[in-house]
């Protein structure tokens, strides 16, 4: 995929931005720690993303309902910095909408309810100037679409395996594409149970019936149920149902997350490993594990574009390079520079400037030095919900993310400034729309000085 002439613009709006901010103090990044031994399973991406890890084990809180009536101000009268404004078709906004939303806007909802419920987020999202959403269709190894190898969510209905009487991704695309908005099918590939989530598994779940017939297709390791990715069968169930989204929805990507090995434990796979040995494999167990990784993606990537040359295959790791490789092994330097594995990067780059480990402009300019000379677009992905909190993992940048006005709008700013930028993905939508009470009235000043860049 070419890269985009945004990079031919920017260097002049960046240079217009940064002459108009006031430097921010210097910070002197810490060590980085290695990973521990114990950081597995949950306890990993918690060491970097806690608030993320916890809003997927946890029920959606009472939020107030969509608003008809929100709005976006427009810009006071005082000043403000110049941004790196872009006025291009070709940037990517975007925001994530997972199964979490899914709560409100979908769950025991008649047909009429849920069209209603998600026309109200679309006409949000277009009017807040952003132009692509990001949404979750396989949050479990389940389906929020009618499908061959998955059954209905239980997100749908409170009841895996139950068929709504809709489509509800059919009825998405059709209602995002009436407003422009590009669809990005997000789909978590091995993650069928969280170690919490207690919810039954019908009888046509291909995963419970791998498992309760003892095959290695799956496996349940510290009660948490993933596919197996050594497993060629888990890989082709995977990669099937990710084809028929491509061939049945018109969407415009496939997005897989950062949930890539299940789990760092050498004990979590062992048995395949030692399988592997057995026939004479000499891989290390890491390189054997991000070897695995890559031929789904591989396969992911050839499935897509035997589909649809035109749909787009995207993947979202963490920010963290070095927990990517170590923790999730997913090899992104590997996956970037050779054709065949993915059309963009969008790594999470969930930390604020004054990160005392990962500030956020160091990570960026990472990124974008990785994705340098090669086809891959980049988009980086902007953690709206740490906005009000405190973020215990950032060291002396633990307070940034509280009493801001215009975070999200400096960050966008500072990824605009990329060579290699084609976007910014926001997480996650209940976050910027539909904060919670407490940080309701920062969240509202952080929009209206976003959307004075969109």
């Amino acid at each position: 995929m070419k890269k985009t002439i945004l990079k031919k613009i920017l260097p002049v709006l960046c240079a217009a931005m940064l002459a108009g901010c006031a430097a921010r103090p210097a910070v002197t990044p810490a060590p980085i720690s290695p990973i521990p031994p114990e950081a597995s399973e949950g306890k990993l991406l918690e060491l970097v993303n806690p608030v993320a890890r916890q809003s997927e084990i946890t029920l959606v809180a009472e939020r107030p309902g969509i608003s008809d009536d929100l709005i976006f101000p427009g810009s006071e009268d005082k000043a403000q910095p110049a941004s790196a404004q872009v006025n291009s078709s070709q940037e990517v906004r975007a925001v994530w909408i997972s199964y979490l939303e899914m709560e409100t806007l979908l769950k025991n909802k008649t047909e009429a309810q849920f069209t209603a419920n998600i026309c109200q987020v679309f006409d949000t999202v277009k009017n807040f100037g952003l132009n692509t959403v990001v949404i979750q269709v396989r949050p479990f190894g389940d389906a929020l679409y009618n499908s061959e190898y998955f059954p209905w969510s239980y997100t749908i209905t409170g009841t895996e395996g139950k068929n709504p009487g809709f489509d509800p991704l059919e009825i998405m695309v059709a209602q995002a594409k009436s407003r422009g908005l590009r669809v990005d099918a997000w789909v978590n590939p091995y993650r069928v149970r969280a170690a919490n989530n207690n919810n039954a598994m019908s009888s046509s779940n291909q995963a419970g019936q791998w498992l309760n017939a003892g095959d290695s297709a799956v496996i349940r390791y510290k009660n948490a149920i993933s596919y197996n990715p050594a497993s060629a069968k888990a890989q082709k169930l995977i990669v099937n149902g990710i084809r028929e989204i491509v061939r049945n929805y018109g969407v415009d990507a496939i997005h897989i997350d950062d949930y890539f090995y299940p789990s760092a434990d050498a004990a979590f796979d062992s048995g395949s490993y030692s399988a592997y040995q057995q026939k004479g494999g000499s891989l290390s167990l890491g390189d054997w594990r991000r070897s695995n990784v890559e031929s789904l993606l591989k396969a992911i990537y050839s499935g897509i574009k035997a589909e649809n040359p035109d749909v787009l295959f995207g993947i979202s790791p963490q920010g963290n390079m070095d927990i990517n490789y170590n923790g999730q092994f997913l090899d992104v330097q590997k996956i970037v520079s050779n054709p065949g594995y993915c059309d963009y990067i969008c790594p999470q780059v969930y930390y604020g400037f004054d990160n005392q480990n990962q500030p956020f402009a160091t990570v960026i300019e990472k990124w974008n030095n990785m994705v340098a000379a090669t086809e891959v677009d980049l988009y980086i992905g902007i953690a709206v919900y740490k906005l009000g909190n405190v973020d215990n993992y950032a060291g002396v940048g633990k307070n940034e993310w509280l009493n801001t006005t215009d975070q999200m709008k400096q960050m966008v700013d500072a990824s605009r400034c990329l060579s290699e930028y084609g976007g910014v993905v926001l997480y996650r939508y209940d976050s910027l729309f539909r904060p919670s009470a407490a940080v309701s009235a920062q969240v509202q000043r952080e929009r209206e000085n976003l959307r004075r860049i969109l």
